[in-house]
């Protein structure tokens, strides 16, 4: 088949979690003979990525209209080149698909979380993301949740069935250390953070509840996040010298630092499955998560919840004073879920039902 994917940043994977997984899924789709697209903001060196074409159109460097410019280019220029299936990603492209549609390509769209949620966005993006919702409950051919509790939420609120398809994992540890060496961490004691520095992610509740943690240890903050230079600069405040913010991380510098730490924070509060969540159970960290209906069910049973920053720091505290033993058990089954319910080449072969049935023309007109 020939395959587009949109309203992502592109590939090779710098952003955040659509791109990680637009990168891992076109990837596998073109090892299983596939013709895979990739529309890119960021011009690429090349044409192709390991073996998925790249289509680079310009993009307003805007906080409220980036996405929605660039996936409108996108969409015209499909138009104009017509796929055999599409996928959309964002709810809040929603609102492109029908053009798609209209030019032959039959459309599945991934709507993510609840965007509407995020504290970055003002009234008129909430709004825009609440009408998004609607929108995509008609609009493409077949909705695709990441997490069960978004796929309850479109069937609960709008009587709209989804499928179900989570993001997947690496499994197994990484032996090279060269990123540690760099940000002078030593294995198994550092807490590692990793996420875009925004509100709704907690970067900075993590650094002061670690600031209230009496431990040798040391506290890596990774990430970066365009149009939040205030919120960015409130995160780097602190003369803790134990804490090191050496920006946004990807790649196998990323993998390293998951594999090595002493245990992984998790603190996004809105979203569906977030990447770096699993990814860093796959690699058998410790985790301590922030409690949400979606973050409880990746890592409910193999990781350590909090509700607050009081919570955190007593979590903290707790897994600094539990046997080597008890860390274990945590780390093993983080890595036996990810094993069971999050592996890239099962996600990638129902993506492939999904677009096999979409080509086909086995979905709702």
């Amino acid at each position: 088949m020939r395959i587009a994917i949109l309203g992502t940043r592109g590939i090779p994977a710098h952003y955040g979690g659509f791109e990680t997984f637009a990168e891992e899924l076109s990837t596998r789709l073109v090892s299983r003979g596939h013709r895979v697209t990739v529309y890119c903001r960021e011009r690429p060196q090349q044409p192709l990525w390991r073996g998925v074409d790249l289509r680079y159109l310009p993009a307003l460097h805007s906080k409220y209209l980036e996405t929605l410019q660039h996936t409108f280019y996108s969409t015209i220029d499909l138009v104009a080149h017509p796929y055999d299936v599409a996928l959309y990603c964002n709810a809040a492209n929603a609102i492109f698909t029908p053009l798609a549609r209209m030019a032959g390509t039959p459309v599945a769209l991934n709507v993510d979380g609840l965007e509407r949620r995020r504290r970055k966005w003002n009234v008129f993006a909430r709004c825009w993301y609440v009408m998004s919702e609607t929108l995509a409950t008609f609009c493409p051919d077949e909705i695709v949740t990441d997490a069960e509790r978004i796929r309850d939420y479109y069937k609960q609120r709008y009587g709209r069935s989804s499928w179900y398809i989570p993001y997947g994992a690496p499994i197994g540890p990484v032996q090279d250390a060269a990123t540690l060496q760099d940000l002078k961490l030593e294995p198994r004691r550092y807490f590692l953070y990793v996420s875009r520095f925004e509100p709704e992610n907690n970067p900075l509740m993590v650094r002061s509840a670690f600031e209230m943690v009496e431990t040798e240890f040391r506290l890596a903050l990774v990430g970066d996040a365009p149009y939040a230079e205030d919120y960015i600069r409130a995160v780097k405040n602190t003369s803790d010298s134990r804490i090191v913010i050496p920006g946004a991380i990807y790649g196998d510098g990323y993998h390293e630092l998951q594999a090595n730490s002493f245990a992984y924070v998790h603190a996004t509060e809105v979203g569906g499955t977030h990447p770096a969540l699993i990814e860093a159970m796959g690699r058998g960290a410790l985790v301590l998560y922030l409690w949400t209906d979606e973050n409880h069910e990746v890592a409910g049973g193999a990781g350590l919840p909090f509700g607050n920053e009081r919570e955190l720091i007593d979590q903290m505290r707790a897994v600094l004073a539990m046997s080597e033993e008890e860390r274990q058990k945590l780390r093993d089954a983080a890595v036996q879920r990810v094993r069971e319910r999050y592996s890239w080449d099962a996600v990638t072969a129902t993506y492939e039902r999904l677009f096999e049935s979409l080509a086909r023309g086995e979905h709702a007109a």
